[in-house]
């Protein structure tokens, strides 16, 4: 093994060495994760440059089941086709000596120069051209390798000046960019669906789409909204000062959480791309108790792969990058666990209710009824007692919140 857990330690009477991750659990991570060589804007790599052999041989020894990647972490930008298909071929075998699979895959279209006011909105139209090349060409290889989903980051889609880009024909080159996608995959007869990852900034001062509500409206823009959804990442939502399982919430009630990317965040600045729980570790138990028991009516709500994009802390050695992939694992499950646990605790739920949480998936109108009724029903305004609620008719949502609190640090 690549390390060893203390096995001896318990929670809940449960053995820890039991939250060793399974293909099961769909843990996934893309190879720009534990790629990552500790490069900076302000030093140099720590690392040397990982192979993807020794990617896929280390994550599949972790219990890892799925590898994801740009383009150009497999294969150099501007790669000749015999080292492009060396590449493809080594990770074809790699991926048939130990099992893993390949969800997801995605272009870089942010690194090269050429890209550096963007790929589908760059003002260039030579370079929206080369853009769209390039990902029809990766679209291609994805589908080769079996990948579901494809995901599009647009890093470099924005501006830094308000001058700089005419936003509105800015969004139009996005939506033509993305039908052309759809275009391709349905007459290839692919099956691969397409997921937008929000940000909103960093590299550029301004991204486009920068959020999940930004990126669920474009959709509806589109000519095949159905075909294209959403992949939030943890750091991005936090990075703009917002709750992200709030955010998951609304994708999944939109049907369009296509996958997710898991890391940890502290606070709005830049993206730290943290292991998964080390930075707003109550919002991430929140989290994974949605992903994994849905509402208060129970029910998991996504199915999908448990990526995380994260990046090995630059203090990290080559070991260290081993030793923080599998703390993202591990961190799921002790909160998967934390959060079963919290659903089934009996003061849980009596604190639900007492909460009212399950009241709110009532309709506010009685079936069949009309606003002319609401109007005629005293008892909804004239006879309503609304200073009941002044010092009284309390929710009990910190007693709520601290019984969860509770439970993620094994407190009961």
């Amino acid at each position: 093994m690549l390390l060893n857990w203390t096995s001896d330690m318990t929670l809940s009477n449960r053995p820890l060495s039991d939250l060793t991750p399974t293909r099961d659990d769909k843990f996934s991570f893309g190879l720009w994760t534990v790629g990552y060589n500790g490069s900076d804007p302000f030093g140099g790599p720590t690392r040397p440059k990982l192979d993807v052999v020794d990617a896929v041989t280390n994550l599949a020894e972790l219990g890892a089941y799925g590898l994801t990647f740009h383009d150009d972490d497999l294969f150099d930008f501007g790669s000749t086709d015999a080292a492009r298909q060396s590449q493809i071929d080594r990770l074809k075998q790699s991926l048939a000596d130990t099992g893993l699979v390949v969800p997801m895959v995605t272009t870089n279209l942010f690194s090269a120069p050429v890209f550096k006011d963007g790929g589908f909105t760059s003002n260039d139209r030579a370079v929206r051209r080369f853009a769209l090349r390039k990902v029809l060409r990766n679209i291609d290889l994805a589908a080769e390798l079996g990948a579901k989903t494809f995901v599009m980051w647009g890093g470099r889609e924005g501006a830094e000046y308000d001058s700089a880009k005419d936003i509105r024909s800015a969004l139009e080159r996005y939506r033509e960019a993305v039908n052309l996608l759809g275009d391709y995959v349905t007459d290839k007869g692919y099956d691969i669906r397409f997921a937008i990852e929000p940000k909103p900034n960093e590299p550029r001062g301004d991204i486009l789409l920068p959020t999940v509500g930004h990126a669920m409206a474009f959709i509806e823009t589109l000519e095949r909204p159905e075909m294209v959804g959403v992949n939030p990442e943890v750091g991005h939502e936090q990075m703009a000062g917002l709750n992200f399982a709030a955010g998951i919430a609304q994708a999944l009630y939109q049907g369009k959480l296509f996958h997710i990317d898991l890391n940890g965040q502290r606070g709005i600045k830049y993206d730290q791309d943290l292991v998964f729980g080390h930075g707003d570790l109550q919002n991430a138990f929140a989290l994974v108790d949605l992903l994994e028991n849905g509402g208060p009516n129970g029910g998991q709500t996504y199915t999908g792969p448990r990526h995380f994009d994260y990046k090995p802390s630059r203090t990290e050695d080559v070991a260290g990058v081993w030793t923080s992939a599998a703390a993202n694992m591990r961190t799921y499950l002790l909160l998967k666990e934390r959060a079963a646990a919290f659903r089934a605790d009996p003061e849980v739920q009596a604190a639900l209710a007492a909460s009212k949480v399950p009241d709110l998936s009532n309709n506010t109108l009685a079936a069949g009824e009309t606003y002319d009724d609401l109007l005629a029903d005293r008892s909804s305004y004239e006879d309503f007692d609304t200073d009941a609620y002044f010092g009284g008719k309390g929710f009990g949502f910190v007693h709520l919140q601290q019984l969860a609190l509770e439970h993620l640090l094994g407190a009961r």
